[in-house]
C-alpha cells in the first residue's frame, strides 16, 4: 500500500518537521506476567470487583510503554470509574438474560431495543476511551453522532446480507471511516481518506488465499490419510501417527485461520494508517507485513494453548511490539499550538455495556 503523499502547498509539507521515526513499544513479558497472575487471582478472590482495577492497571501497562518521540501515553480512567459502569452494564444484561428466558416476546422487544441502543453505546464507549487517553499531556476526543453510527453499525450490516455479504466491504470500510474520522486530538480533528476498491481488494485476496488454504489442507489430509491406510495404521490404537496426526491437522487449522486474519488485517491496518492525518500536526504510515504478523499469530495461539492460558502475557507483550515497529509517526511544529481542550466528564456505563454485550469497538 502505497503511503500517504502530501503536494508541495499542503500545510504538512511545508511545516517543519520536529520528529519521525518508529513508535517504541518498551514492555516486557515477564513484568507484564507479574501484573496480569495478581489480576486473574485478585479478580478471583473478590469475585471480578477487582477486575475493574485490573483493567486500569493492564491499561496504564501498555500506554505507559508505549512512546513517541519519547513521550508515552497516559490511561486516565480510576478504577472506580470502570466498576460503576460495569456493575450496571452487568445488571443490564442479568435483567435481559431473565426476560429472555421468562418473557420471551417481551425479550424480543429488549433485544429490538438493544439494537436501536448500540450505535449509542458505541458512541459513548468510544467518548469514553478516547477522553481517558492522552499524549504529551493532550487528550483525544471522539465527536461521532447517532445517526451515522446507526447507518455505519446497523443499516449498511443488515443490508449487506441481502447483497449476499457483497456490500459487506463497503460497509466495513464505512465503518472504519466513522470510527477513525470523529476522532481529534485536542482542538485537531483527525482527515481520513479510506477507499472502498482497498476493502475489496483485501477481501479478494483473503478470499485467495482461502481457497489456496483449503487445497493445501485438502491434499494434506488425503495424503495422509492414504499414509496411514498402506501403513496399516488403526486409528484406534494409540501409537506416534494416531497422536501427531490431530495435532497437525489442528496446527494447520490454526495457521489457515491465523494467516487469513493476517492477510486482512495487515492490508486494511496499513491503508487506515497511510491515509489518515492530523493538519499540520502529524502523519502516520504503517508497514506490517502480513508474513510476520501471521506468523506472531500462529506462534502466539499455539504458545497459549500449549501453555494452558500461561503465555498470554508473553503473546500480548510480541503482538504489541511488532504493531509499534510497523508504525512510523511523522510530527510537524503544529504540534506544538495544539489545545486540550475541557472533555465533559463520560459515563464508563457505555464502554463497560459494549464489553458485557460483546461489541467490538475497539480502533486498529
Amino acid at each position: 500500500m502505497e503511503p500517504t503523499t502530501h503536494s508541495a502547498e499542503s500545510p504538512i509539507a511545508t511545516n517543519p518537521t520536529i520528529f519521525q521515526g518508529r513508535v517504541q513499544f518498551s514492555g516486557q513479558a515477564g513484568e507484564f506476567f507479574g501484573i496480569w497472575i495478581v489480576n486473574i487471582l485478585l479478580s478471583i478472590l473478590t469475585l471480578g470487583i477487582y477486575s475493574a482495577w485490573a483493567k486500569v492497571r493492564t491499561y496504564r501497562y501498555f500506554y505507559g510503554n508505549t512512546q513517541i518521540d519519547g513521550h508515552s501515553f497516559d490511561y486516565l480512567a480510576t478504577p472506580i470509574q470502570i466498576l460503576k459502569g460495569r456493575i450496571l452494564a452487568v445488571v443490564v444484561f442479568v435483567i435481559y438474560s431473565l426476560v429472555v428466558q421468562l418473557l420471551p416476546l417481551i425479550g424480543l422487544l429488549f433485544a429490538l431495543g438493544f439494537l436501536l441502543a448500540m450505535p449509542w453505546i458505541i458512541n459513548q464507549g468510544l467518548r469514553f476511551n478516547m477522553r481517558m487517553t492522552r499524549h504529551r499531556n493532550v487528550r483525544f476526543a471522539f465527536s461521532g453522532n447517532y445517526g451515522d453510527a446507526f447507518v455505519n453499525f446497523v443499516l449498511l450490516p443488515i443490508a449487506s446480507v441481502f447483497t449476499l455479504y457483497l456490500l459487506l466491504p463497503y460497509a466495513l470500510k464505512r465503518m472504519d471511516q466513522y470510527l477513525h474520522e470523529n476522532i481529534s486530538y485536542g482542538n485537531k480533528a483527525i482527515n481520513v481518506n479510506l477507499k472502498g476498491e482497498t476493502y475489496y481488494m483485501a477481501a479478494l485476496i483473503t478470499i485467495g488465499v482461502a481457497i489456496a488454504g483449503l487445497v493445501i489442507f485438502g491434499i494434506f489430509v488425503g495424503i495422509s490419510g492414504v499414509a496411514m491406510s498402506v501403513g496399516n495404521v488403526d486409528p484406534g490404537n494409540l501409537n506416534v501417527s494416531t497422536i501427531l496426526f490431530p495435532v497437525l491437522i489442528m496446527a494447520l487449522y490454526i495457521a489457515f485461520l491465523t494467516l487469513l486474519s493476517a492477510v486482512y488485517q495487515s492490508i486494511i491496518r496499513n491503508h487506515i494508517f497511510n491515509s489518515s492525518e492530523f493538519d499540520d500536526v502529524a502523519s502516520f504510515k504503517s508497514d506490517l507485513k502480513a508474513a510476520d504478523y501471521a506468523i506472531l499469530l500462529f506462534t502466539n495461539a499455539l504458545a497459549i494453548i500449549f501453555s494452558l492460558g500461561m503465555a498470554y502475557p508473553w503473546a500480548k507483550i510480541r503482538r504489541a511490539r511488532l504493531l509499534a515497529k510497523a508504525t512510523e509517526v511523522t510530527i510537524y511544529s503544529g504540534a506544538l499550538a495544539i489545545i486540550d481542550t475541557a472533555q465533559q466528564e463520560q459515563s464508563s456505563f457505555a464502554e463497560e455495556a459494549a464489553n458485557v454485550f460483546d461489541i467490538d469497538i475497539s480502533l486498529t
